[in-house]
């Protein structure tokens, strides 16, 4: 039998030696793998191991298996050397630097556009089947950021994954501990994160655009450009198996290397007139009102968010519980109120497009919007003719 040597000495056979050479762990996979742990880089460690196990599903399919087996009861959310980790608390105030949800109980179903649900819906079934994944050498999301105006529902969302997974979520708002971090930054930082990753909970880094300006922005301190870079290393080393969420209403302000570092990004636009329907509907309650007041406040309210709707909405629901006066009364006040804070050139045509709807006659829209029949019959004339001549 033909044998060769190996450089430690061993003696095997050609046809052992070609099989090592090709199905077995190289050198430098080994070595690497070594660091990786003895470094506790998960991620990276993760990574390879994931490599190895894509290498052996066919030539040796037990290792493969024991390898997804153990990346997926352990996805290495490591605690320091196993210990459970308190919540992180400012060293001056000893106030928490983290709000924590846990159970995440959500009072309304989440009302989002497709363009916005689908891509969400995507994140929670990745780390639903995650084991799926690890048997074709894949990992779930890591990190994601959601982009939008205030009150569009980036923290609802938020609050829906972890929700949806059974997870705890911690909450770190960024421009809240922006005096607590100041003077001690990396630390802080990197201990409000270890604790998240260390807790498997979902972590919502909310107001991101706080602490990661561009850092070519001249009036921000050396200290705060330090930070940029800190939690740029942070989100880096997030394990695979976590997620790690982060919100801004600022997209623009944000460091170009931090848009480099999420996997995924969502834009939350503001709502449809469809999307506004339905939330008009949710926040009513189980008060019954007629589809057609449903529909101009939804056209009435475009432009505005889901939140400033539900403000509108349950403060109507008060005034008339307190003072005995149907609901419909008191969105009907709204919405002329509403139509007197418009600008005179937009108030008639506003209120002649409402003609449009076939259950509206002339003189419901003049009584809701406080326009005069006649101002209504010369803008629908005026939009008609409009209409023709196109």
């Amino acid at each position: 039998m033909s044998c060769i040597y190996r450089p430690s000495g061993r003696k095997v056979d050609v046809m052992q030696a070609k099989y090592l050479d090709d199905y077995g762990p190289t050198d430098s996979e080994l070595v690497q793998l070594v660091r990786l742990t003895a470094a506790g880089a998960a991620p990276g460690s993760q990574a390879l191991l994931r490599k190895m196990a894509r290498r052996y599903r066919e030539s040796r399919p037990d290792l493969a298996k024991g390898i997804v087996d153990v990346l997926r009861a352990s996805p290495l959310r490591s605690a320091a050397n196993g210990e459970a980790i308190s919540q992180p608390v400012d060293s001056d105030s000893r106030l928490p630097l983290v709000r924590e949800e846990n159970p995440v109980v959500l009072v309304n179903d989440l009302i989002l556009q497709p363009v916005i649900e689908d891509p969400l819906k995507q994140l929670v079934a990745e780390h639903r089947e995650s084991g799926k994944l690890l048997e074709v050498g894949l990992a779930p999301t890591r990190t994601a950021l959601f982009v939008g105006a205030p009150g569009v529902g980036k923290t609802l969302a938020a609050r829906w994954i972890a929700s949806e997974l059974n997870l705890p979520l911690i909450i770190l708002d960024l421009s809240s501990v922006m005096s607590s971090f100041l003077g001690k930054t990396g630390s802080n930082v990197r201990r409000v994160l270890h604790y998240a990753r260390s807790s498997g909970a979902v972590l919502l880094l909310d107001e991101l655009d706080a602490v990661a300006k561009r850092r070519d922005d001249a009036t921000e301190i050396g200290e705060l450009k330090r930070l940029v870079t800190v939690l740029l290393q942070e989100i880096d080393s997030w394990p695979e198996g976590s997620l790690l969420i982060a919100a801004t209403n600022h997209g623009n302000l944000l460091d170009p290397a931090v848009w480099r570092r999420f996997e995924v990004v969502l834009d939350f636009p503001l709502p449809d007139v469809k999307a506004l329907k339905v939330g008009i509907q949710t926040f009513l309650g189980e008060a019954a009102m007629d589809d057609a007041l449903v529909d101009l406040l939804s056209r009435l309210y475009q432009g505005e968010t889901l939140s400033f709707i539900e403000r509108e909405m349950f403060r109507a629901r008060r005034i008339s519980a307190v003072h005995g006066v149907e609901l419909s009364e008191v969105l009907l006040r709204t919405v002329k109120d509403r139509f007197k804070t418009m600008p005179a050139s937009e108030r008639g045509p506003a209120a002649a497009r409402m003609l449009k709807d076939e259950r509206l006659s002339q003189r419901q829209v003049s009584e809701m919007t406080g326009v005069s029949r006649d101002t209504l019959r010369k803008y629908a004339s005026a939009e008609d003719k409009g209409a023709t001549d196109v």
